[in-house]
């Protein structure tokens, strides 16, 4: 066939490549081959440009069960015979196009991703970033947005337990919608997503195949431009009703039937495509579809439409043919389609029939595996500039001001109450939520006889990798783990999302190289090993990049889940500062949200110490070991007035710092500087309180003695806010913001 550019565009192929593809199959490629080959070779499918630095990460631990890469998520053991899985994946373009559908079909296909293993999902978080909200635009795409998360989690029936959100103009035209899914089960009922055994069936279960998502893949794999609404339908739209269905025969199937079936996979990016390729590809074989069995909502369907439609609630089983009419029963029983399309062979082929017209034959392989690009990075000049700025010049907080100052911090949309969003979650459907959202991390109980559980929490500050990315990168992992270990779990294992513009851009390609291997130090310096994640690149439009924003999963866990930690200060508490004194220098400013909002930039250069990091995490953890702490909370953004706001108001309770407490030269850094490696910690017995400082002093852990909590006021140095309004800063913020 004769490509003209226009045709390559669509697949979101090069003129190189096509060339490539020609030369691996010795002919020109079929219409539906070239369809086939574009969506896997796509940069949302093929990893191009990322998966030659993926070697950098630290990927197994005593925890870990899978490889990272060979399945649809990473499992963590969790002892007792029990096991979580998870995963953080993107759906950014389509959230830009179509918010509601955006968001909502990209927790659909998380969901899949994990009961495709056999577990049964308990808990859903996100990650998102949009434009400020005094922008009409943004408005809409992050009420919406919130919409389609809470829309379809609820009604499939799985709680939205905890997440992050960001605002900043860089993503006013490219918004992250970043979903994570956490699924848990017994170790047996683990499922594999490969599809073993010829002369075993493909079986397509769920929805009708419509032309719904088409070229998704491709489309996930460029830029935005103006033209990019003319590509709505590249937009998924869901049925959580039917992903409902879906799941409970699939986990029934895992958990009673184990032995019927080979192996299981969603069809998500590139549908059936690269469900059936990809499990071949994984298991040596090779797979033959006739697309003529495909049950379609439309007519005058192609092949091509068919192998590539994104349709939603869709998944493929390879049963054991000998338990075929059993598994189609089962699937039956909860009312579901289930038919077969095709049959797993001996041949490493792909090969795609139309009744008896053969239109695709390529080896399995060829798809499989897409070229990959070492990047040619180049480091941003800004960054010299930006790390050299003296921030000492600037002029320090008047301590006038310091009340006006929490309070505008405490109402500002970064920092704001995230209640308006999770009030439209539900975050307890399954009774496995044990600490709701609001707090460091969502912690759950895993049930079934067991006092184990586990905490979630997502993290990651594109302001901060912007300026320094493998420093940035290095803090979004230390924080998420910090969020975890706040509620007293131990961090195991974490997921990422890497979230950046054009790779093929040298300043773009520095940015993400220097990111992975910052979240790769950090992982290995913590003990937590990525065991799943998403690359998602060309978050990009004409007007720019959006901050390289490498967005953390991390997992945790409890040995007793009813001690647990939260951030509530209670009347009486000991409160104590673990990491760092309360006098920090100009320094500790940089990236933070006072800077951004007192001197309008961002500028400076962040730190991060992982050695001290992990010492002051393992403090926390053998503290609550011992029973010494009765609260914590990790100190981030705000800084420490924030933070220390925040455990108050948890609590509804007031802090009266301890005399001659000293705050050293610089106010704003003192109060709101967001140095790392800091925790607050409530501790409500005066044997505690002499235990953990002798810990601490052991440990080689800075630690000081605030003050305590009590009354209705924060009184830290010149700052003297009443709970009250501190309470109607930080709740009614986000609602302000959102009514422009």
């Amino acid at each position: 066939m004769t490509v003209d550019d226009r045709t390559l565009e669509q697949v979101a192929m090069s003129r190189d490549e096509y060339a490539l593809l020609v030369a691996r199959l010795d002919r020109e490629p079929t219409e539906v081959e070239l369809g086939m080959a574009g969506a896997l070779w796509s940069e949302h499918c093929g990893y191009k440009h990322s998966r030659p630095l993926f070697h950098h990460f630290p990927t197994t631990g005593p925890y870990v069960l899978t490889k990272i890469g060979e399945e649809n998520a990473g499992a963590i053991d969790l002892g007792d015979g029990w096991i979580a899985v998870f995963k953080m994946e993107s759906h950014n373009h389509p959230s830009a196009l179509e918010p509601y559908q955006g968001a909502a079909t990209g927790v659909g296909g998380i969901l899949r991703d994990i009961f495709a293993m056999g577990m049964r999902p308990v808990a859903l978080l996100d990650s998102l970033r949009f434009g400020l909200l005094d922008d009409a635009h943004q408005r809409y795409l992050f009420r919406n947005v919130v919409a389609g998360i809470g829309g379809y989690g609820n009604c499939v029936g799985v709680p939205t337990v905890g997440g992050e959100v960001q605002f900043d103009r860089a993503y006013s035209g490219n918004p992250l919608v970043n979903a994570m899914c956490v699924g848990v089960g017994r170790r047996e009922h683990l499922l594999s997503a490969a599809a073993r055994g010829p002369g075993n069936p493909l079986l397509l279960v769920g929805a009708d195949t419509g032309r719904d998502g088409i070229h998704g893949a491709t489309f996930a794999s460029v830029e935005l431009d103006e033209g990019s609404g003319e590509r709505r339908p590249a937009v998924q739209v869901g049925n959580p009703f039917l992903e409902k269905l879906l799941m409970e025969a699939c986990v029934e199937l895992a958990e009673q039937h184990r032995d019927w079936i080979e192996g299981l996979q969603d069809l998500g990016a590139a549908g059936l495509t690269s469900s059936a390729v990809e499990s071949a590809h994984r298991a040596g074989t090779g797979i033959e579809i006739d697309v003529a069995k495909v049950p379609r909502r439309e007519r005058g369907m192609t092949p091509y439409d068919v192998m590539l439609s994104e349709s939603q609630e869709r998944m493929l089983v390879i049963p054991k043919r000998e338990h075929l009419d059993d598994v189609v029963a089962l699937f039956r029983r909860w009312e579901l389609h289930a038919d077969v399309v095709g049959v797993v062979t001996d041949d490493g082929m792909a090969t795609v029939r139309d009744g008896d017209a053969v239109v695709a034959r390529v080896p399995v392989a060829v798809l499989a595996e897409a070229p990959q690009y070492p990047l040619q990075g180049r480091r941003p000049e800004r960054l010299d500039r930006l790390h050299g700025e003296n921030l000492g010049a600037l002029p320090d907080l008047d301590a006038a001001r310091a009340n006006a100052a929490l309070l505008e911090l405490l109402g500002c949309e970064n920092i704001a109450s995230r209640r308006w969003i999770w009030r439209q979650y539900d975050h307890q459907v399954g009774n496995h939520t044990v600490v709701r959202p609001g707090g460091d991390a969502a912690v759950l109980a895993l049930g079934g006889g067991t006092r184990r559980g586990i905490a979630l929490a997502t993290d990651g500050n594109g302001r901060l990798v912007w300026l320094d990315p493998r420093v940035g990168a290095q803090i979004a992992v230390a924080e998420a783990a910090r969020n975890v270990v706040a509620t007293g779990a131990t961090p195991v294992a974490l997921t990422d999302c890497l979230n950046f513009g054009n790779p093929e851009k040298p300043e773009v390609a520095y940015e993400l190289e220097q990111a992975i291997i910052g979240l790769s130090e950090a992982a290995r310096a913590l003990g937590t090993p990525v065991v799943s994640g998403n690359a998602s690149l060309y978050n990009e439009t004409p007007q720019g990049a959006v901050l390289p924003t490498p967005a953390v999963g991390m997992l945790g866990v409890l040995e007793d889940v009813e001690r647990h930690l939260t951030p509530a200060l209670r009347a009486g508490d000991a409160v104590v500062l673990l990491g760092a004194s309360p006098a920090q220098p100009a320094e500790s400013l940089a990236g933070s949200e006072y800077l951004a909002r007192a001197h309008g930039r961002v500028a400076g250069r962040p730190r991060l110490d992982l050695e001290l990091e992990a010492r002051v995490q393992r403090l926390v953890l053998e503290a609550h070991a011992r029973a010494l702490l009765a609260a914590a909370h990790d100190c981030s953004d705000g800084g420490l007035a924030v933070t220390l706001a925040e455990c108050c108001l948890a609590g509804g309770t007031g802090f009266e710092a301890a005399a001659g407490l000293e705050l050293g030269a610089r106010l704003d850094a003192a109060l709101f500087g967001e140095a790392q490696s800091r925790f607050l910690v409530g501790v409500c017995e005066p044997a505690a309180l002499a235990a953990l400082l002798a810990l601490a002093r052991d440990a080689a852990v800075p630690a000081t003695l605030l003050g305590r909590a009590g009354g209705a006021r924060l009184r830290l140095g010149p700052l003297d806010a009443a709970l009250d309004a501190m309470r109607e800063a930080c709740e009614g913020g986000l609602e302000r913001a959102l009514a422009g």
